[in-house]
C-alpha cells in the first residue's frame, strides 16, 4: 500500500496447516503488491522450510524479471522478525467405571473426604507442568 518497506501484520498459523507437521517440507512464499483496484502485482517469491524460518532473510525473486534482465538481482528482501512456536497440551483422563466404584477406597475414583484422588492429583500435576512451561 504505497510502501517500499512494508511491515506486515503478524498472523498465526498452525504447523500442521503450514507444512503438515513436517518441519523439513519445502514451502513457497509468494509476495504481492496490493492494489485497491484488485489488480495486485506479483513482486516475487522464495522458498524455505519451517525449520529454516528463524532469524533469516530471503531474496524475493520474480522469475520473469530474472529471465528478462541480466542485471536483475531481486525485487527486495523479506526479513522474518519473529517466529514463535507454541504447543497445545491435550490431557485425557479415563473416568470409566472400569476403574472401580468411587465409594470403594481401592478405586482410582474414590472420593476421600480429606485427600485428593489419583485423578485430581494428575490434573494438578499437568496444570503445574503447563504453568512451568509458560514462565
Amino acid at each position: 500500500m504505497n510502501n517500499l518497506n512494508p511491515a506486515w501484520k503478524s498472523f498465526k498459523v498452525s504447523v500442521n496447516s503450514l507444512c503438515s507437521g513436517d518441519e523439513d517440507r519445502r514451502l513457497k512464499v509468494r509476495v504481492w503488491d496490493w492494489d485497491s483496484n484488485g489488480k495486485h502485482d506479483f513482486i516475487g517469491e522464495f522458498s524455505s522450510t519451517f525449520k529454516e524460518m528463524r532469524g533469516v532473510q530471503w531474496e524475493c525473486i520474480n522469475p520473469k524479471y530474472k529471465a528478462k534482465k541480466k542485471s536483475y538481482k531481486n525485487s527486495g528482501i523479506v526479513i522474518l522478525n519473529q517466529a514463535t512456536v507454541s504447543f497445545l497440551f491435550q490431557v485425557a483422563i479415563d473416568f470409566t467405571a472400569s476403574n472401580g466404584d468411587p465409594r470403594n477406597s481401592c478405586s482410582l475414583h474414590y472420593i476421600h473426604p480429606y485427600q485428593p484422588n489419583e485423578y485430581l492429583k494428575a490434573l494438578v500435576a499437568v496444570g503445574e507442568i503447563c504453568q512451568d512451561y509458560d514462565r
